[in-house]
C-alpha cells in the first residue's frame, strides 16, 4: 500500500563558497579566495539559479519556511549584499514576517558594524564558527581567528539585535583532553548563546586531516567528554534536540529541524544541493549544482549538475537518516506523506529495533509514534543500518 506524498515545508540553502582559508578538516565546497570576490555578479547568478528551480518544480505558491546562508564564510559578503539577496529572494515568496533566516559567520571576518549591517539586511539568526577557545588548538585547526576575537564575535552577536545566535564548538580535537573540552564548553555556555551547536571532530575524505591524520583522544575519552559535557549543558538550560544541537526553551534551529524531519530544501549557490516533493507528480527530487564558482558563473552553462529522483525502496532509509537524528518523535503519518510508503514497510524493523531497546513506540494523540531511545543515540549507526 502506497500513501500519496504530501508537499513539505519548504526551506532555502543559499552557499557562498569563498574562505580565506581553507580548514585542515573542513570537507564543504568552499574555496580560499584569490582576489576580490565578484559578490555582484554571484547575487545575480543566484537569483537565477532560484528561478530555474522555482520554475522546474512550480514553487511559485510555496510558502518558505526557513532560509540558511552557509558556506565558505558567508561573512565576507558586505552587508549591502546580502541586503540585496534576501530583499530578491523574499519578494518570490510568501513567508511569515519572522521567516527564521540564519547567516554563517566566522569571528576573524567579522568587525562591530558588520553584524549590525547583517540585521538591518534582514539576518535574525547568526552562526559563529568558533570551533575552540584553545589558542592551540585554533592554530592546528587552522583557522584565522583567536579566542579573544571568538569572544568578541559572540559579545558583538548578542549586541546585534538578532533574535538568536549559535555557536559552533567541537570537541575531540587533536591531542584534547577531558578538561580542554569541557574548558572550551564552559567558556561558550558563559557568552550566553541560545543555541550552541557542539559535536565531535570527525575525519572526512578529501581532507588534509585525512591524508595526515592528527593524533585524536580514544573512545573512551570521547565517550567521557560527551557524558560530562551534556550534563554541563543541562544544567545551564541547554536542551539537546538533536545529536549535535543543543538550545535554550524556543531557540531550536527551524532550518535544520525541517532537514532532519526530512521537509524540503532549494539549493543555490556552487554546489548546493536540494530535495523536493512534488505531490503533483509524487516524485521527490534531489539537484546538485555546479561546483565551482568558475562554471557556476559561466552565463553559457546551466546551474543544474544533477537531477536525480529518489526511489520509492530508498525513502525509508531517508527518512530515517535524518529523523533518527532528533530527540523528538515522529508519527505514522508523517512518515507515510512524507515517503509515499506505508509504515508496513518498515514496522518490522521498528518493532526490532524496539526489542533491541533502541528505539520505543508511544501513542500520542491517538496516533502511534517511534522515538529513538538513548542507547539507540549512542548506536545511531547500528540503528541505521537496521533500515538499509
Amino acid at each position: 500500500m502506497v500513501e500519496p506524498l504530501k508537499n513539505q515545508p519548504l526551506s532555502l540553502y543559499i552557499h557562498i563558497p569563498w574562505c580565506v582559508e581553507k580548514c585542515p578538516y573542513c570537507d564543504f565546497n568552499s574555496h580560499e579566495v584569490k582576489s576580490a570576490i565578484p559578490e555582484q555578479d554571484y547575487i545575480t547568478a543566484l537569483i537565477a539559479d532560484l528561478d530555474s528551480d522555482i520554475a522546474r518544480f512550480d514553487l511559485a505558491k510555496r510558502p518558505l519556511h526557513s532560509i540558511f546562508i552557509g558556506g565558505g564564510t558567508p561573512s565576507l559578503f558586505a552587508a549591502a549584499s546580502i541586503k540585496s539577496l534576501l530583499k530578491q529572494v523574499l519578494s518570490r515568496f510568501e513567508h511569515k514576517t519572522d521567516i527564521e533566516i540564519t547567516l554563517e559567520a566566522n569571528p576573524g571576518t567579522v568587525e562591530a558594524d558588520k553584524f549590525i549591517g547583517f540585521f538591518n539586511a534582514g539576518v535574525n539568526r547568526l552562526s559563529i564558527g568558533v570551533q575552540s577557545f584553545s589558542s592551540d588548538k585554533l592554530i592546528k585547526l587552522g583557522r584565522i581567528h583567536d579566542s579573544d576575537q571568538a569572544k568578541i564575535a559572540a559579545k558583538l552577536a548578542t549586541d546585534s539585535g538578532v533574535t538568536s545566535f549559535n555557536l559552533d564548538l567541537m570537541h575531540g580535537l587533536p591531542n584534547q583532553s577531558i578538561d580542554n573540552a569541557l574548558d572550551d564548553l564552559k567558556t561558550a555556555i558563559s557568552l550566553n548563546p541560545n543555541h550552541i551547536s557542539w559535536y565531535q571532530l570527525t575525519i572526512e575524505p578529501n581532507t588534509i586531516f585525512y591524508s595526515k591524520p592528527p593524533k585524536l583522544p580514544v573512545d573512551d575519552v570521547l565517550w567521557e567528554i560527551q557524558e560530562q559535557g551534556v550534563k554541563l549543558l543541562n544544567a545551564a538550560g541547554y536542551q539537546q534536540y538533536e545529536i549535535s544541537a543543543y538550545a535554550k526553551p524556543g531557540y531550536q534551529c527551524q532550518h535544520n529541524i525541517n532537514y532532519w524531519q526530512y521537509g524540503d530544501y532549494l539549493g543555490i549557490g556552487c554546489g548546493a544541493h536540494g530535495k523536493i516533493t512534488d505531490s503533483r507528480t509524487q516524485k521527490i527530487m534531489r539537484t546538485v549544482k555546479v561546483k565551482h564558482p568558475k562554471g557556476y558563473l559561466d552565463n553559457h552553462r546551466d546551474f543544474l549538475d544533477q537531477l536525480t529522483e529518489v526511489s520509492d525502496a530508498d525513502r525509508p532509509f531517508e527518512f530515517m537518516m535524518n529523523q533518527l537524528r532528533l530527540h523528538s518523535a515522529f508519527s505514522v503519518s508523517q512518515f507515510q506523506t512524507s515517503t509515499g510508503v506505508s509504515i508496513n514497510v518498515v514496522l518490522p524493523l521498528l518493532e526490532q529495533a524496539q526489542q533491541k531497546g533502541l528505539m520505543v513506540a508511544q501513542m500520542i494523540n491517538h496516533e502511534q509514534h517511534w522515538q529513538v531511545t538513548q542507547t539507540g543515540q549512542r548506536y545511531l549507526n547500528d540503528l541505521l543500518e537496521m533500515f538499509l
